[in-house]
């Protein structure tokens, strides 16, 4: 009976062979046009299948239409950026070289880069130590500690926006770029909570292993928790580079007393509003601020579809503890 086992093994193994695989076309049906578990649709399931597909279709054209208005709007001669037609009847390619003539885009955009980087390699550093201090360190007063640095995040920007105005202005770094990124050295409170609670998510077994190694405070921060802390790493850096490239109120207040060269992409796009108003006395030429909108827009595009399976990734998982 024991040397019968193994025939039957083989001839059991070959009769499974011989089955033929599910087709391919037929799996890509069920999973395009079948339910949940790959069974046909019913005549309602098919009306639902319609809506959802109409619905989301019109959604995207929704919140596609102002980037294509916008793309339209920067190929177009002056007389017609307003025309809302999203295929211009005059195209201008010109209007790309023309706006680096006109105004000092490129210093801009150099400026917003080297701000945004710099502010968010800062923030998610700085905010990662102390997240990671929270997490795995106990001492007295802790939880009203971290306490106090959640409430921090209850006070409106106006409030600080005086006295961070006064300590910069003492430093003598106003009318420089280093208040638009000098203040992210000591963390973001919601930075911090995030980090915090994807640390927590972590085995602490790890790092009881690690010391138990010989290896330091800042070694089991740096190569243990950084390395298995990317997906939410990612997420801070994407969340505080989209926020620096934004911010305008910052730059209007730090960086107006200086010349144009060393403004921000922003605070640029403002200036040349100004400048091509009519009741400014400009020319109503807005085909150059379109393409400076254009061009400032490529940058988180990229870094969002580079991003994007992190940003994903670390939403998921973080919070899953407390």
């Amino acid at each position: 009976m024991a040397s019968q086992t193994p025939i039957k093994t083989v001839q059991a193994a070959a009769a499974v062979a011989e089955v033929p695989p599910e087709d391919v076309q037929v799996r890509r049906r069920r999973k395009w046009f079948g339910d949940a578990r790959g069974q046909s649709l019913t005549p309602m399931g098919w009306v639902g299948q319609i809506v959802r597909w109409v619905l989301l279709l019109l959604f995207a054209a929704l919140f596609m239409y102002p980037l294509a208005w916008l793309l339209a709007a920067s190929l177009k001669p002056r007389g017609e950026v307003f025309d809302n037609r999203l295929i211009p009847n005059t195209f201008v390619p010109e209007n790309y070289l023309v706006a680096f003539d006109e105004m000092p885009l490129a210093n801009w955009i150099g400026n917003s880069i080297f701000i945004a980087v710099l502010a968010a390699v800062l923030v998610a550093v700085s905010s990662s130590l102390v997240a990671f201090g929270f997490a795995y360190y106990r001492f007295p007063g802790r939880g009203v500690l971290f306490g106090i640095v959640l409430a921090t995040m209850m006070l409106p920007g106006a409030v600080t926006l005086v006295p961070q105005y006064l300590i910069w202005n003492q430093l003598g770094f106003v009318g420089t770029h280093v208040p638009l990124w000098g203040a992210n050295l000591f963390g973001s409170a919601f930075y911090i909570f995030l980090q915090r609670q994807f640390f927590l998510g972590l085995p602490r077994e790890l790092f009881e292993a690690a010391k138990l190694d010989g290896l330091s405070a800042w070694g089991q921060f740096w190569r243990i928790a950084m390395p298995l802390s990317v997906p939410s790493f990612v997420i801070i850096l994407l969340f505080e580079f989209q926020a620096s490239w934004n911010n305008l109120q910052a730059a209007l207040i730090y960086l107006n007393t200086g010349s144009q060269e060393g403004y921000t992409v922003p605070l640029g796009i403002a200036s040349a509003m100004t400048k091509y108003s009519p009741t400014a006395g400009g020319q109503g030429d807005y085909q150059y601020v379109m393409v400076a909108a254009v061009l400032v827009t490529i940058p988180m595009l990229i870094l969002f579809a580079f991003g994007q399976r992190s940003f994903i990734t670390g939403i998921a998982t973080t919070g899953r503890k407390g």
